[in-house]
């Protein structure tokens, strides 16, 4: 049977936010995840995603972010995201029997998660589905300076086509930061995952990854 969602609001400052929580009989982490910049939590990726992780005993909690909440198109400004994170963590731990909390993000939505770790959120660990290192087509634009302070495990799923990693910078990016970072490339994935010829639903795409989460989560229970 299925892991029943229920909707929720979370308070971030003097407006609230939208997002699912699921928790599954005796979960062993809670996984709190966020959109990319182009899409809210209610994208098939990610709910194929958070209902496969549910399967494997994680709690999660999808958010919206709140230029989603409001009907914008332009993402917030870093300290808007940030705060958005801070209050749906906290949400995560007011529903939790005290398991580990992870952040995970696509895209958009990771880059800010682990802003907001370097800023202070504390988090077990890290997700990244498809780290934007960079404009598409803009290399020397790199957005991986706070990333090089975080020693909490990191996973980076990445597809080799993506446009916003070139897979050689993204991997000296990952040998900088050391141990506590791992890289797991998807050979022929873009910047959703897709690959060339593979018919997937963009919800079977999102569940495809939820298994090498699972198990980089087990690998680093506390």
């Amino acid at each position: 049977m299925p892991v029943p969602e229920s909707p929720i609001t979370i308070a971030v400052g003097g407006t609230r936010i939208s997002g699912v929580y699921a928790r599954p009989d005796n979960p062993f982490a809670t996984l709190v995840v966020a959109h990319g910049a182009g899409s809210g939590m209610e994208h098939p990726f990610l709910s194929g995603f958070t209902r496969a992780l549910n399967e494997e005993s994680v709690a999660t909690l999808r958010f919206n972010f709140p230029y989603r909440e409001a009907g914008r198109k332009f993402p917030d400004r870093p300290p808007a995201a940030i705060a958005a994170w801070r209050a749906a963590m906290e949400e995560a731990a007011s529903r939790s029997n005290g398991e580990p909390l992870w952040a995970a993000g696509k895209s958009f939505g990771g880059r800010m998660a682990s802003m907001a770790v370097a800023e202070g959120m504390p988090a077990a660990g890290l997700v990244y589905l498809g780290y934007p290192l960079h404009p598409p087509g803009k290399p020397e634009k790199l957005r991986d300076e706070h990333l090089y302070g975080l020693t909490l495990p990191m996973l980076f799923l990445q597809g080799t086509r993506d446009p916003f990693a070139t897979p050689e910078l993204l991997e000296g990016v990952v040998a900088t930061i050391g141990p506590s970072a791992t890289l797991e490339w998807r050979q022929g994935g873009g910047h959703t995952f897709e690959v060339a010829g593979l018919k997937r639903s963009a919800e079977e795409v999102g569940a495809s990854l939820a298994g090498a989460v699972a198990a980089f989560m087990t690998g680093h229970r506390s």
